[in-house]
């Protein structure tokens, strides 16, 4: 668990000197990073939900139900999701 915060925190850090410098003026070169921030919290809550213990169910819960905030089609993923 703080091997994963600690890289979590390098990579925020990466982010905030992305933006002091200016990098998102690359386009290609910034939405490949995005991409990779969103594969990375998508490979952190697998690893999270993998055990399917107590707090990994509920943990499960609160994220996917986080889809329901999406309009018209965030119930029909959160159905789709459990």
């Amino acid at each position: 668990a703080n091997g994963a915060s600690f890289f979590f925190i390098c990579i925020f850090l990466h982010i905030g000197r992305g933006l002091y410098y200016g990098s998102y003026l690359y386009k290609e070169t910034w939405n490949t990073g995005v991409i990779l921030l969103l594969t990375l919290m998508a490979t952190a809550f697998v690893g999270y939900v993998l055990p399917w213990g107590q707090m990994s169910f509920w943990g499960a819960t609160v994220i996917t139900n986080l889809f329901s905030a999406i309009p018209y089609i965030g119930q029909t993923l959160v159905e789709w999701a459990w």
